[in-house]
């Protein structure tokens, strides 16, 4: 029984920190009251676990950070629901392996303990962090990541502007090369867009479509207010789909 909520990012353009999913928090968690928030995709975790602990007591909420108490897993395992910010998507990584906390997220929200993550924290959500943009700033000891869903997330993604001089790679060339080595489907998340997964249905809400990325098939532009899953189960034709 799994409850995900795996957001693109966790600020957008004229509004606060977490405003624009404020309303879905309090869905997922309902009378859920205690979060334990993972800080370690930013170097100076105090100053953001502090700032996290405030929005989220402005919503009721009450945040242990896992970094700042004597037994970190012990601290995951008392809490009704765990957030993963966004930052630095390797240095999260490796945090989460040096604490030894990829196996008992991965546990506890198995067993149905409510998942959030914005950004870097949705990118591990996933099966890698290989979907990321992010300077490997720190080296991870793995790539594996929590793989709490089936499919990589993609966040803050950009369409390819047509009267651009740059001449880089663009997200989407990226992720076709991704898909060149891997198997797992790729959940392009613009900005302002979020995911609600409960058990086998994958929701896409806010106020944009996403591109889902399938190895072997053309990439597909998928409605807010759908379920993804189809999309993601290789038995399951593709056909109708598209927007």
């Amino acid at each position: 029984m799994s409850r995900l909520l795996l957001i693109s990012n966790s600020t957008v353009h004229g509004k606060g920190y977490l405003d624009h999913v404020e309303s879905e928090f309090q869905d997922l968690l309902q009378t859920r009251k205690r979060i334990a928030f993972v800080p370690f995709a930013l170097y100076d975790r105090l100053d953001y676990a502090t700032q996290v602990a405030a929005r989220l007591a402005s919503m009721g909420y009450q945040v242990t950070s896992v970094h700042n108490v004597s037994n970190a897993q012990r601290a995951i395992r008392q809490a009704e629901a765990i957030f993963i910010g966004g930052g630095n998507t390797f240095r999260l990584l490796k945090g989460l392996y040096d604490w030894d906390l990829v196996d008992i997220i991965r546990q506890q929200v198995n067993a149905g303990i409510p998942y959030i993550g914005s950004s870097a924290g949705a990118i591990v959500a996933g099966p890698s962090l290989k979907t990321t943009k992010d300077m490997p700033v720190v080296q991870p000891k793995s790539f594996d990541a929590l793989a709490l869903v089936s499919f990589q997330i993609s966040p803050h993604y950009l369409d390819p502007d047509p009267s651009s001089t740059h001449m880089g790679e663009t997200q989407e060339q990226r992720i076709n090369q991704f898909l060149e080595e891997n198997e797992a489907p790729v959940l392009g998340l613009r900005e302002g867009s979020f995911v609600h997964v409960q058990d086998d249905k994958i929701f896409l809400q806010g106020p944009h479509t996403a591109r889902v990325f399938r190895r072997g098939f053309e990439p597909v532009e998928a409605q807010s207010g759908s379920d993804l899953a189809p999309l993601f189960n290789s038995a399951v034709s593709m056909e109708g789909c598209a927007a």
